[in-house]
């Protein structure tokens, strides 16, 4: 599966990314979207998403005893569900409270899971070490997009495969990205975490190593009280929109909260006081050569 340049370029400027030639510190970005993370309380969002990684397990076809890795796994929806399935499960995440969360609830549901800190970056285990790497929504906010996917190919076995789920640029979390980077701009030059939701990115990342590619676009629905009860949520738990008001002056958050409300209220289809917003991400199976 070649790259078309051309798309590429799209890509880019369909997520609001300027593309600049001036070198970017990997590290610095990474140390700061660690702390992005580790604010708020993001397991109170990832349990909202749990759907998401039943529906990836069920895909990627997942059998008992199949060595399973979840990258970035957060509180741990996706090794949860592999261990329900009976397999060998390991989830990494290089914030130690959502590590802690996630070893809370395999210890409430009796399930043998071994959770422990790790950078998706830098993977600790030998080549070949998976039969199936998973990660949903996490590793594609990794800094260093290519390292992070050679690390999920280094570590899985050939014949194994590679089961992403991606929040796509055109999606809603694409187009609050770009709403919230009109009030307070990204790093210039990272590229956008939404690019994993493109398939001419996943082909520049996995092409050269993968036998097989495949990809579904799906949608995960937010199902809130209101659209002030999302707000209320996601700027209370969710570090990235902590982060964002917490930079901001009184005008600035007033004119955050316009226009995130003003995007909520375009895209909710409930039509009553609740919030029914679809969100549509990339499901992904990469079949390892």
């Amino acid at each position: 599966m070649a790259m078309a340049i051309p798309h590429a370029v799209k890509s880019f400027l369909n997520t609001g990314v300027s593309i600049t030639a001036a070198p970017v510190d990997l590290k610095a970005v990474k140390a700061k979207q660690q702390a992005t993370w580790a604010s708020g309380d993001y397991s109170v969002v990832g349990a909202t998403l749990n759907i998401v990684a039943e529906s990836l397990c069920e895909t990627v076809d997942l059998r008992a005893g199949d060595c399973v890795l979840d990258v970035a796994c957060g509180s741990g929806n996706v090794a949860l569900a592999a261990a329900r399935r009976w397999c060998d499960v390991v989830g990494i995440d290089y914030v130690p409270s959502l590590v802690t969360r996630a070893q809370q609830r395999a210890a409430a549901e009796r399930l043998p899971v071994t959770f422990k800190a790790g950078d998706a970056e830098q993977l600790e285990f030998a080549d070949s070490s998976f039969d199936v790497v998973m990660s949903v929504v996490g590793v594609m906010f990794a800094a260093d997009q290519e390292r992070a996917a050679g690390e999920l190919l280094r570590v899985c076995r050939s014949g194994g495969r590679i089961a992403l789920a991606n929040w796509t640029p055109e999606g809603f979390l694409g187009q609050l990205f770009r709403t919230v980077g009109r009030h307070v701009p990204p790093p210039p030059g990272v590229k956008s975490p939404m690019l994993w939701g493109t398939e001419p990115r996943l082909a520049e990342l996995f092409g050269h190593e993968a036998a097989d590619i495949r990809v579904a676009r799906r949608h995960f629905v937010f199902r809130y009280r209101s659209p002030a009860h999302w707000l209320e949520v996601f700027r209370t738990y969710y570090g990235p929109m902590q982060r964002a008001f917490a930079a901001l002056d009184e005008n600035g958050r007033a004119g955050l909260t316009r226009d995130l409300l003003g995007l909520l209220d375009r895209m909710n289809r409930s039509a009553d006081e609740t919030l029914v917003l679809p969100g549509e991400y990339l499901e992904v199976v990469i079949t390892r050569r």
